[in-house]
Formats: structure tokens, C-alpha cells, sequence
């Protein structure tokens, strides 16, 4: 890719970011969170440690990002932040063992979060457009 495009393409992706709802913004960061263990999990197998860890450290970021994002106002904060708490470490030790074992674990965790945060998500816009209808 040029350089021209690449600036383009990561102009749209800061676009894309920068308007966003909140709720979008949400399933952005475990679409992404998702695509790193994925990623590292397939680095680790074939045993590319680099891009594994590359990967496993972007989860980290996207992880430590939810966590800082909950409020006590929210009666399930706790709990989520402990599945945070048990993400972060499980995604550390799955870097420092080189362990795709661990990664697994993580992706099966994910997964279903993130489902659910596109089924709350979907359900927000659908509310949205009924009231504006």
C-alpha cells in the first residue's frame, strides 16, 4: 500500500473513532480485543513470537481501556472488572508461557462478551429509532 493510501486509510479508521457513539465505540474495542487473541493465538502456533506478542500486548491495552471505562454507578461493574482482572493475567501469562492454550482461554471469554455487548448495542438503536419514529 502507498503512503498516500495508508494515510488515508488511517484517516477514515481516526474518523471512524472520533464519531462513533458510545456504544460503538464498546464493540469497536472487542471486535479488536477479539482479532488480537485470535491473531496471537495463530502467532503462537506457528510459534511466531513476535506477532504473538505484539498482538497479546494490543489485548492488554484494549483490556486495561474497558476496565478504566466502569463506573460503580453500574450494579454488574465489579463483576465485569474481575473477568478484566482475570483477562489481563490470563493474557500476560499466556505471552510470558508462549502458551496458545492460554490465548484459547481468552478468545472462549471474549467471545460471548462480545456478543452480548452487540446484542445491547443493537437493542440501543433499535430503542433510538422507535422514539425518533
Amino acid at each position: 500500500m502507498n503512503a498516500s493510501a495508508l494515510r488515508a486509510q488511517r484517516q477514515y479508521q481516526s474518523d471512524a473513532v472520533m464519531s462513533a457513539t458510545p456504544e460503538r465505540l464498546l464493540t469497536m474495542l472487542y471486535d479488536r480485543l477479539l482479532l488480537d487473541v485470535e491473531r496471537a493465538e495463530a502467532a503462537q502456533q506457528a510459534q511466531n513470537w513476535a506477532v504473538a506478542n505484539e498482538n497479546l500486548q494490543h489485548a492488554q491495552a484494549i483490556v486495561a481501556e474497558l476496565t478504566s471505562s466502569l463506573t460503580d454507578a453500574w450494579e454488574g461493574s465489579a463483576n465485569l472488572r474481575a473477568v478484566y482482572t482475570y483477562l489481563t493475567q490470563t493474557l500476560i501469562s499466556a505471552n510470558v508461557r508462549r502458551d496458545p492454550a492460554l490465548s484459547a482461554e481468552c478468545r472462549e471469554l471474549i467471545a460471548p462478551l462480545r456478543e452480548a455487548w452487540h446484542a445491547a448495542a443493537a437493542s440501543l438503536a433499535g430503542a433510538a429509532v422507535s422514539a425518533h419514529a
